[in-house]
């Protein structure tokens, strides 16, 4: 009986050995296909859960000047860890689900471009940030990780074991809602990113839930005094016209027009810095 021997191209023989290789490496183990675990850090306790719980409720006890909508908070540290994640509402639904990661995005931003001796909130950066602006492309400059901010059971979202808490988010936000967080001796310690409602409210709750920390010994910022109020140093700035801001650091209102200009322009008199 007489055999055959099939004789390969060179070319399809290395592209076999190739396959042969790829499948070998790959197996039937889909996760191959997946990134490993995001990197997990101790974070710098600056809060703790209960205590960002109840600087929140205390925050959102009043209208906060838009749609008064359950909202979201993170805490981080001056590393850029998340410290504490919590929501107001009784369940993880009744918050806009995007606005977790939201929150978390402000927080970042605010610790990574405040400095002890000047602050800027994430209300700041919005105009510095349009085409022409001072900080144009600084949105683009640090993208969140999705593995982070997505990861974890939604089950846990907001409570001391959210898959966010003891991770970097990264991120930049340059809408109202974030600010960075000065202990007693004017140190930047951290920031806190607020997100569920207009930006002008987020921005409202977040000033409100530092102050009732005790984390707003800001030492300067843009924000001049406006009236009878004193230096806003981080606040929001509402001086916007014809979509140019006068100062380069202004902020759009919100729903609300001239009443999110007023109550947040009046922020440093209702929440005093530093009291």
């Amino acid at each position: 009986m007489n055999s055959r021997h099939l004789v390969y191209p060179p070319w399809q023989a290395g592209i076999a050995t190739g396959v042969v290789m790829l499948l070998a490496a790959c197996g039937d183990d889909i996760t191959n296909n997946y990134a490993s675990e995001p990197p997990t850090f101790t974070p710098d306790p600056i809060v703790t859960h209960a205590q960002l719980q109840e600087a929140l409720a205390t925050a959102v006890s009043t209208t906060n000047g838009g749609l008064d909508f359950p909202m979201w908070a993170t805490v981080v540290d001056r590393a850029g860890v998340v410290v504490a994640v919590v929501a107001s509402g009784a369940a993880v639904n009744d918050q806009w689900l995007g606005s977790r990661a939201i929150s978390a995005q402000k927080a970042n931003a605010a610790n990574s471009f405040s400095l002890d001796q000047f602050s800027l909130s994430t209300a700041n950066l919005y105009s510095a940030v349009q085409p022409g602006g001072s900080l144009y492309g600084l949105q683009f400059s640090n993208p969140v990780s999705t593995d982070v901010v997505y990861g974890g059971e939604e089950s846990q979202y907001g409570t001391v074991d959210d898959y966010m808490v003891g991770k970097k988010p990264g991120g930049i936000n340059v809408f109202g809602g974030g600010l960075a967080l000065y202990n007693s001796s004017g140190v930047v310690i951290g920031a806190v990113g607020l997100s569920g409602d207009t930006s002008c409210a987020d921005h409202n709750i977040a000033w409100r839930v530092r102050h009732a920390l005790g984390m707003d010994f800001v030492t300067a910022g843009v924000a001049p005094p406006i009236g009878t109020n004193p230096a806003g140093k981080d606040n929001i700035i509402f001086d916007i016209t014809g979509g140019v801001s006068a100062s380069g650091f202004g902020h759009p209102t919100c729903l609300n027009a001239s009443a999110d200009s007023t109550m947040g322009t009046n922020l440093p008199t209702t929440y005093p810095l530093g009291a």
